[in-house]
């Protein structure tokens, strides 16, 4: 899997997308060749007054960018070195893995970043196919509104949209040896979204709010720290299968515990109380994906804390998936190549 650097701007693929707009990043993915091709930008953004002076800038150090209402709404990574700059915190068009409603520019930024990415298709019409989160446990209907948003902003660039559970999407791309029977696990910046799947059929998806993002406001909470400094000491140096050895470290391992426990009961709660599950009659995996299943000992913790736990199927092994980052596009993407035939 081969990944573009940032700024090398959006390439002209032939054929069907498969799409990941997370609370965190948004990732495509191509076919190149034999290859699957992915690129991602930061999904956040930043605003400054206009000016002639600043726009020259802006266009100089070729900063992707748009202008509405006299700001200038500066997009992806580069709003990330801005926020530094300012130190002040990003904004982002997403919260907790739907379109946000406090954000009024949300789609039109996330529109934004797809066209920075992804160019119109060559052939009009090409299947582009994208990953929308399951409802929360007690919220029916919570991601329609997302999801129809959208596929509004996907039509509009020339493609067919059609969407994918997230969950599935890591059925599709890492239980193939397994017939698509199992369940997957996106662990992302805003939500945890849970897909088992019976030979490629979704038998249950649902999501529940609280992830990456929830464990960094958490420790900011409880030890004082910006959550953006959090965020970074969890992705650069943690370890979850060695004993904390400062405060931070100490409350990142406590709130990555209550994050696996709350998953897994909410597991057990729904897979327990569901009339659907058919009789599998072999143990089926787990698999995790996303940037929060990816400290070492994620996985097993996660494991460990399972055996504590009863569910009706029996699992033969907790795996984390092979690219956890790029897992929910390169889903997509399949789907997206079915879709095409």
């Amino acid at each position: 899997m081969r990944e573009k650097p940032i700024g090398e701007g959006a390439e002209a693929l032939k054929g069907p997308v498969g799409l990941d707009i997370g609370t965190s990043h948004i990732i495509v993915a191509q076919n190149k060749g034999r290859d699957i091709n992915t690129t991602k930008e930061l999904d956040a953004f930043f605003t400054l007054p206009t000016g002639k002076f600043a726009k020259q800038i802006l266009n100089q150090k070729e900063i992707k960018y748009y202008e509405s209402d006299d700001l200038f709404y500066i997009i992806g990574y580069s709003a990330q070195n801005f926020a530094n700059m300012f130190n002040v915190n990003l904004r982002r068009p997403m919260n907790r893995g739907v379109l946000s409603s406090n954000e009024n520019e949300g789609i039109r930024v996330i529109e934004a970043i797809l066209k920075s990415l992804i160019q119109k298709p060559r052939d009009f019409g090409e299947i582009l196919c994208f990953g929308v989160p399951g409802d929360p446990i007690d919220e029916p209907g919570a991601s329609v509104y997302h999801e129809s948003m959208i596929k509004r902003s996907i039509g509009s660039m020339g493609y067919t949209p059609i969407s994918l559970n997230e969950g599935m999407a890591i059925v599709l791309s890492e239980l193939s040896e397994d017939d698509f029977t199992g369940i997957g696990i996106s662990m992302g910046g805003g939500m945890c979204n849970i897909c088992l799947s019976y030979l490629s059929f979704p038998v249950i998806t649902y999501s529940i709010p609280m992830a990456g993002d929830y464990i960094d406001a958490m420790v900011e909470k409880a030890v004082g720290e910006p959550a953006t400094k959090v965020k970074a000491i969890k992705e650069e140096a943690l370890d979850l299968s060695k004993g904390p050895k400062d405060r931070v470290i100490t409350a990142l391992h406590i709130f990555y515990d209550e994050l696996i426990f709350k998953l897994l009961k909410s597991l057990q709660r729904v897979i327990s109380s569901t009339d659907k599950i058919p009789k599998i009659a072999n143990p089926i995996p787990i698999i995790l994906s996303g940037g929060t299943a990816m400290p070492n000992g994620c996985v097993e913790k996660f494991a460990t804390m399972l055996k504590d736990v009863s569910l009706p199927v029996e699992i033969s092994a907790v795996r984390l998936a092979e690219d956890p980052l790029n897992t929910t596009a390169k889903g997509a993407l399949i789907m997206a190549m079915t879709e095409t035939g």
